[in-house]
């Protein structure tokens, strides 16, 4: 009986030495994501947008961060950082740097990122000032009488009440931002309290159809062209198996490239924005888990594989890469809030981390309403927006073009959509927590919704787009803007 007794103590304590050893090594592997998360979050909050840090903390943090309860957190005004630290033994920081934001200090001394060049003031850069007696888009001017362009204000009033309005204690929408482009003219905006069109408000992943823009530019001058090989260090050598993706292939995330796109602790995802020095030569190292076009999989590690592509190309002629970027599409068509921050090496997070007002995210939606043309120039080659709205053949619902969602339809059944009741033609960058800038060519419309929701049942895109467009005409009062050259735009 006894020795039974010791042989059953045994294997329990066994087994609580198994449990503890990996509970231990879990901690060991999560903690740096959840105090990465901390540091970096907030201090573009603070940094950046100018929130409340303990505000955001509690509002944006913790619902969404379920290991910052352990957290601690410190904020160096002076020094513009953030430090983030859990059990003593974990501790992560973020250091904000005028002109390109916040970066998380993963494997690099706080003295090298500082170092780091930027397009910054001192280097002769002046940001394009927006004149106030002007209006939006040209200007920094507000909102026109919806009723000036033939809406119904009343029920446009309504749509942005319900984007705004609570469905539950337990299910919170937090809309922070909604704005309403009509015909080219901002014909209604709305933001929560705290909030306002002067903060920046970080996308997410609608950083991603940023970096389609650039991509666009550099396609137009003929520095990258979309059926070659994509220009992958890690990729050179014939023999690879990677060799052959081309870099449309990356941009329809239909490389074939394995990668966990999982918020959670010990994957690809996290391991990647809060554990990599170089964001893009952490997802080239993946390994081909299909062959390229034979399966679609959203990938933020391929956004950051082309972001890398787009700063070696641009530094071959502007090493101050972040001039390109501003000088050759932000400035040209105001867009002068917006920043994409960078990862440690200095290449910008083109998955994640662009930053700009709601007006700014509207003209940027804008510019691909009108075909890629601003203010009567050509911004974005010609066929450029055909070809990113274009369904990516292996994409199930015909959800997805070359970095953004569409609204397609499944081939065969268009009703099978992601917004059943909003236009086919609409289509949309897309970030975490429901962050939107939608697009729909034949009404004529750009929507922006920024918000913390964590529960994604709290927010319903296909009602808040269904509601706004009641508000409008049925005809579009200004297409023939869109299409600058005449006739249909070709694909690159």
């Amino acid at each position: 009986m006894k020795q039974g007794l010791r042989r059953i103590l045994t294997v329990v304590a066994g087994i609580a030495v198994v449990l503890a050893v990996a509970a231990g090594w879990y901690m060991v592997k999560a903690m740096p994501i959840g105090t990465g998360y901390v540091a970096k979050y907030l201090c573009t909050s603070t940094f950046m947008s100018g929130r409340d840090p303990q505000t955001v903390f509690v509002e944006d943090v913790k619902p969404v961060n379920p290991l910052a309860r352990v957290v601690r957190w410190k904020i160096d005004r002076a020094g513009r950082t953030v430090t983030a630290t859990a059990f003593t033994a974990f501790t992560a920081k973020a250091l904000y740097r005028e002109g390109c934001g916040c970066t998380l200090m993963t494997d690099t001394a706080e003295a090298a990122l500082r170092r780091q060049h930027f397009y910054r003031p001192e280097d002769g850069y002046t940001e394009p000032a927006l004149p106030p007696e002007h209006p939006w888009p040209l200007g920094s001017g507000g909102p026109v009488d919806p009723d000036s362009m033939g809406a119904d204000a009343r029920q446009l009033k309504k749509a942005l009440d319900d984007a705004f309005a609570e469905p539950g204690a337990e299910k919170m929408r937090n809309t922070r931002a909604v704005a309403v482009v009509y015909g080219g003219k901002l014909i209604a905006e709305r933001y929560a309290p705290g909030f306002g069109p002067d903060m920046p408000m970080l996308g997410w992943s609608m950083s991603k159809s940023v970096t389609n823009a650039l991509v666009g530019l550099l396609v137009g001058q003929g520095r990258l062209v979309l059926k070659d090989p994509a220009p992958v260090p890690e990729w050179r050598s014939p023999d690879d198996p990677r060799h052959e993706i081309t870099l449309d292939q990356l941009m329809r995330m239909s490389s074939g490239l394995a990668f966990e796109e999982i918020y959670r602790p010990l994957t690809h995802a996290t391991d990647m924005l809060y554990g990599a020095h170089d964001f893009g030569a952490f997802a080239a190292q993946s390994h081909l888990e299909a062959p390229p076009d034979q399966k679609w999989s959203y990938s933020s590690g391929t956004a950051n594989i082309i972001a890398r592509i787009v700063r070696y190309e641009a530094e071959k002629t502007t090493p101050d890469y972040y001039r390109f970027m501003r000088e050759a599409l932000f400035d040209r068509i105001g867009m002068t809030s917006m920043v994409i921050e960078p990862d440690p090496s200095g290449t910008f997070v083109g998955s994640s981390y662009a930053v700009a007002t709601v007006r700014d995210w509207a003209r940027f939606g804008l510019l691909y309403l009108q075909d890629g043309v601003w203010n009567g120039k050509r911004v974005l080659p010609e066929g450029w927006v055909t070809y990113s709205t274009t369904p990516t053949p292996k994409a199930p619902r015909g959800e997805y073009g070359a970095l953004f969602w569409l609204n397609a339809g499944a081939p065969g059944n268009s009703d099978n959509r992601l917004w059943p009741h909003a236009p086919v033609d609409a289509y949309a960058a897309q970030g975490f927590q429901e962050q939107k800038v939608i697009v729909i060519p034949s009404r004529d419309v750009v929507l922006v919704r920024f918000g913390a929701t964590s529960q994604r049942s709290a927010w319903d895109t296909d009602a808040f787009i269904t509601g706004v467009l009641q508000a409008l005409p049925e005809k579009a009062p200004m297409l023939s803007r869109h299409d600058a050259n005449g006739g249909q735009p070709k694909a690159p």
